[in-house]
């Protein structure tokens, strides 16, 4: 408890009138680290109490009598050199006490560095209704002193100032604007970092709301397994519906994993469709499949737009072969493969040649041809085990 008194002292001192039976000046001083301080505390006569009985803490820490200065009966000063950052953000507790440990008098410092410039101010918008913006602050971050962010806009041509209100709890350099936001016209958006050293702002950044849009990830997102085919999964989602009523070509981006690993692969071509077919997969694996999309030219916009946020992870595993081992059944395996894929470049070489966009007749031809090489090494291979037993 004794220590919950003397950090919170600052906060109560002036309103419990601590200093009735003794004055400390300069009062609640604001200095920069490094700076040096002298403060005087004064008894008052009626209390029959001698400057040289005082002495001095800071923190709770008593502070050495070498630096203790008697200016007169009732009067003794300290000298504090090369000051260091406070060590609270609600200011350092220098106390004058009686010789029996009682509470005289007390004074908050405030020791740090005015703020920095804050920079990296960036916002965006999740579906044309709100704002975000988030910034860092200037330099190391660090004052010592605490530091108020207050997030300012207004619209570029006309229109009063306005502050953010809603402050990320849980991330300082962060703000919130909810609702009341104007569509195709610029706004201004600048930080100001203020503590009791002086105030900085940040460069201002004008935006549209339109060219910084981001959507909610794509929804219903479905993993499944194509015919019989092995090494395939096709994903199927739909597009955000928060911007069904908008003007705007969407891309897409699928990330995807096996299961037992933490390694995402990129697909970064799949346009604005809204399935892809991932091929080349292990099979008999199970595979973890998001989806994202990034708005762009919304209503016209020529500015790229801020991808959203993955979908939920949506599983899905590829068939189990059913051929037999390479080494138990084929000792030739590796040739036999090489064959293989040499076919199947011949086989998308004709399709490149003879097909244009996604043919679907093309794609089911191929789908075929791989089922038959899957029933045609399955029924080679039950042969072998025949003639075997």
């Amino acid at each position: 408890m004794k220590s919950w008194v003397v950090l919170c002292f600052c906060f109560f001192q002036t309103a419990c009138s601590l200093t009735q039976f003794a004055s400390i000046s300069p009062q609640d001083p604001v200095l920069t680290i490094g700076s040096s301080l002298t403060a005087t505390c004064v008894v008052k006569e009626e209390f029959s109490l001698e400057a040289k009985t005082l002495f001095w803490t800071l923190n709770g820490k008593r502070l050495p009598a070498k630096t203790y200065t008697i200016m007169n009966k009732t009067a003794l000063a300290i000298t504090l050199q090369h000051l260091n950052g406070s060590r609270q953000q609600s200011g350092d507790n220098l106390v004058c006490h009686s010789t029996e440990g009682h509470i005289l008098a007390g004074s908050c410092i405030y020791v740090g560095m005015p703020p920095e410039k804050p920079v990296n101010l960036t916002c965006w918008s999740r579906n044309t209704k709100d704002l975000t913006c988030k910034w860092r602050p200037g330099g190391e971050g660090e004052t010592f002193l605490k530091t108020k962010y207050t997030l300012k806009y207004k619209l570029r041509w006309y229109g009063r100032e306005k502050e953010c209100d809603d402050y990320n709890l849980g991330d300082p350099y962060s703000c919130y604007i909810p609702r009341d936001l104007a569509l195709f016209t610029p706004y201004e958006i600048w930080v100001e970092a203020t503590n009791r050293l002086g105030t900085a702002s940040s460069d201002i950044t004008t935006l549209d709301i339109l060219d910084v849009v981001t959507t909610d990830p794509p929804s219903d997102v479905h993993v499944s397994r194509v015919g019989d085919l092995e090494d395939q999964l096709i994903v199927r989602w739909s597009s955000p519906p928060a911007l069904k009523d908008f003007l705007f070509q969407a891309k897409y981006q699928i990330r995807y994993r096996v299961e037992d690993s933490m390694e995402w692969k990129v697909v970064d071509d799949v346009g604005n469709q809204t399935s892809c077919r991932l091929a080349g997969l292990k099979t008999g694996t199970v595979y973890f499949v998001q989806v994202r999309c990034n708005p762009v030219g919304i209503y016209g916009s020529k500015k790229a737009g801020i991808w959203s946020d993955w979908s939920n992870p949506t599983a899905a595993s590829t068939p189990r072969s059913e051929r037999l081992g390479d080494s138990v059944c084929d000792p030739k395996s590796g040739e036999q493969n090489s064959t293989l894929r040499r076919e199947l470049k011949q086989f998308f070489g004709w399709v490149r040649k003879h097909a244009y966009g996604c043919n679907g007749m093309s794609i089911k031809l191929y789908d075929q041809w791989r089922v038959w090489l899957q029933k045609s090494h399955k029924t080679r291979n039950q042969v072998l085990q025949g003639d075997k037993s």
